[in-house]
């Protein structure tokens, strides 16, 4: 089944979780940055995978906006989550 076809609730619900982890996984490189224990490599892919799945989710939230006909409420809810994404994914990229 394509995620086209799904439920704009869950897509949303599938969105958050996802944003949520790529936030902790972007969350914890920045926290290694001032412990004297971390190593450089294993920070780089964290980031990295961090900021695909914020990626990933914010591909999600647009995609619930492309919707013909969805609920005013989940469109704000959309429109919310791409917004906090897209700021996120700015503030991690530029804190590296």
């Amino acid at each position: 089944m394509r995620y086209f076809d799904k439920n704009e609730t869950l897509l949303l619900k599938r969105s958050f979780a996802i944003g949520l982890v790529g936030i902790v996984l972007c969350l914890v490189p920045l926290y290694q940055n001032y412990s004297p224990f971390a190593s450089n490599n294993i920070i780089n892919i964290v980031h990295g995978v961090g900021l695909a799945a914020q990626m990933f989710a914010l591909s999600i939230a647009v995609l619930v906006l492309r919707k013909r006909k969805i609920e005013t409420s989940v469109k704000e809810k959309a429109q919310k989550m791409t917004l906090i994404l897209a700021v996120s994914i700015m503030f991690f990229i530029l804190a590296v």
